[in-house]
């Protein structure tokens, strides 16, 4: 019985066995780093001029480098609850004192670095602008590149991230008498 050289790979040198067993080392890899937990909060400050809801948003770079327009959020601190970390985050990221009306929602999500695995709860809120002016002087993290009030009729389109419309989106109905 003779037996036929394998054909060659339609891929190039890598044949398909290499590619999984790299997916499949890479999940080993995933699954064998250390967990973290970390909380994170801040959310939706509102402020209403001239018959408009605007929120404040603010720009940050992402891992990649690029900049993305997202919510005001960070860790929380101390013995800090989530309520105060979303006052302080929002204030110190956009330059905005607001007030909690209400908790929105909570996002839960797992992202990787090279040295551990990070299980993240965002939880977000719906704040009332009380005073302030736009600035990112005030965020210590350096995070913040930008902050802009845009019309919350037209704030989902700015952000990057589906979870984060979604919480604009409840803050809307919530504002409108929907909920």
């Amino acid at each position: 019985m003779s037996r036929e050289a394998p054909l060659p790979s339609p891929f190039g040198r890598h044949q398909p066995w290499r590619r999984a067993a790299a997916a499949h080392q890479a999940a080993a890899r995933r699954h064998s780093l250390p967990v973290v937990n970390e909380t994170s909060a801040g959310g939706i400050v509102v402020s209403v001029k001239n018959g408009h809801a605007y929120a404040a948003v603010i720009a940050r770079r992402n891992r990649g480098g690029r900049l993305e327009w997202c919510l005001p959020k960070g860790h929380l601190e101390g013995e800090e609850t989530a309520q105060e970390a979303a006052v302080r985050e929002i204030s110190e990221e956009t330059g905005i004192t607001g007030r909690v009306l209400r908790h929105l929602a909570s996002i839960d999500y797992w992202f990787s670095g090279t040295d551990r695995r990070v299980h993240k709860v965002v939880h977000h809120f719906l704040l009332e602008a009380l005073h302030g002016e736009l600035t990112i002087e005030n965020d210590p993290d350096r995070e913040a590149e930008k902050v802009e009030w845009v019309r919350l009729d037209r704030v989902s389109s700015r952000l990057a991230y589906p979870n984060e419309r979604r919480i604009v989106a409840l803050a809307r109905d919530i504002l409108t008498g929907g909920e």
